[in-house]
């Protein structure tokens, strides 16, 4: 009796743990979209399950998506609409892929939980969103090295637990934004960011000296 009570343990801890390894299923969904929409993704991307058979870049926690990074690997394509469904995603680095163009959508903002936003030395172009001033956990954004346009979003001085900020080398316009007031942000309000870089822009205007105050942890702009 006793060895059959253990065998029934034994089979019944193998399947939790096989379905505890299975990727979400809107996880899942999302990948799938995303891999239909971008060209040379990983070799092993489509093959069995995200999570479980290890795709790629995929990074997991539990059976939910938490990392997607895929530096230089020569994708082609744009950030579709299904990548903002990944809910528990804190990484997303996409870095050195010249063929992801377009725009960062607004949708960006459904992205809570985003840690780091990673996109140095891509194709992506237009303006950034001010829905980038919606991720309260982003620590790194960096969109250097791409073709963004227009004004430096004011809403980015939300993001109160900001650690490193580049926007250096892009097409961006206009003066630096501060706050006014309690109420408009600005980025003096980042008194955690330790690292601002915009060189090699078109903007305009001087620093704005109220861009500093003593509250400020920045080692390097």
């Amino acid at each position: 009796m006793g060895s059959a009570v253990w065998l029934f343990l034994l089979v019944v801890s193998i399947h939790i743990y096989i379905v505890a390894a299975e990727t979400d299923p809107d996880d899942n969904s999302s990948l799938r979209a995303v891999m239909s929409e971008w060209k040379n993704v990983p070799s092993n991307w489509g093959r069995g399950d995200p999570c479980d058979d290890k795709w790629v870049g995929i990074g997991c926690t539990g059976s939910r998506v938490t990392s997607i990074n895929l530096p230089n690997m020569k994708l082609e394509g744009g950030l579709v609409g299904d990548i903002f469904f990944l809910s528990e995603l804190k990484e997303l680095d996409l870095s050195y892929n010249k063929g992801l163009r377009g725009i960062l959508p607004p949708a960006i903002r459904n992205l809570k939980k985003l840690e780091n936003l990673i996109l140095v030395g891509c194709g992506f172009s237009g303006q950034i969103p001010d829905t980038i001033g919606s991720l309260p956990q982003l620590r790194i954004l960096s969109l250097n090295s791409n073709a963004f346009s227009g004004n430096i979003p004011a809403s980015i001085g939300n993001l109160s637990t900001l650690n490193w900020l580049d926007m250096a080398d892009n097409q961006l316009e206009g003066e630096i934004p501060v706050s006014s007031g309690s109420t408009t942000p600005g980025l003096d309000w980042l008194i955690h960011t330790k690292h601002f870089h915009f060189g090699l822009n078109k903007l305009s205007g001087p620093i704005p000296p109220k861009l500093f105050s003593p509250d400020m942890t920045l080692i390097h702009v």
